[in-house]
């Protein structure tokens, strides 16, 4: 596969050819997940396939007790910068051809470009500070013991990759994810995914997401 993202001109939409790292604020991580800040304070929520976003760093500043769960936290920060710049750059390039892209909240590529490299920035000082709050590993195994968390987030990963990851993928994963959440109901959400494009279709693994904001 090649690196970054790519058009598919007959579905007048971004498609990504392999898994991307680009960060998310904490503000759009409550925007996406309707959260309400002071009423997480002291709880201890996970965040998987959290990659190079700010909202693990944030969000314990903020007394929110959060890790972050994803493959790229056994590299290096060096190792991270590598990849996830390089995809930031494609997407950036790449979105602003997309003439389904919806610019409500992003207003333009330049505007998005300028929060995921903001979100990125806070991740990796962070990381480099506070090592214990990112744990590496895949899904669909999380390394946690059962309802260790008040609240679990997935944000479009679990819905934007159906055509690379199998429906017993996506099915162990939730499982798994529901597994190590006290009460047993995990926040998805595909908000931040179907918010940029109308072309895009419910995941055929899980069916229907969260309406648009």
């Amino acid at each position: 596969m090649s690196n970054g993202a790519k058009l598919i001109p007959q579905k007048r939409g971004l498609q990504l050819d392999r898994v991307v790292l680009l960060g998310r604020t904490f503000d759009e991580y409550c925007r996406y997940f309707l959260l309400e800040p002071e009423e997480l304070a002291g709880k201890t929520v996970l965040d998987v396939a959290g990659g190079v976003s700010s909202f693990c760093a944030e969000a314990n500043t903020r007394g929110i007790r959060v890790t972050s769960f994803d493959p790229i936290y056994s590299l290096t920060p060096e190792e991270i910068v590598e990849r996830c710049e390089p995809d930031l750059d494609s997407v950036y390039h790449a979105i602003g051809q997309v003439p389904t892209y919806r610019w409500d909240y992003y207003k333009s590529p330049e505007h998005m470009r300028k929060l995921r490299k903001r979100a990125s920035t806070i991740f990796l000082s962070d990381y480099k500070a506070h090592p214990q709050h990112y744990i590496s590993g895949e899904l669909p195994r999380l390394p946690f013991e059962n309802s260790s968390f008040d609240l679990t987030l997935v944000s479009y990963f679990l819905f934007a990759y159906q055509d690379y990851l199998s429906y017993e993928f996506h099915h162990a994963s939730i499982l798994e994810i529901m597994r190590v959440t006290r009460g047993g109901s995990p926040h998805l959400s595909d908000r931040d995914f179907r918010s940029t494009t109308q072309q895009i279709s419910p995941s055929a693994a899980i069916g229907p997401g969260s309406p648009e904001f």
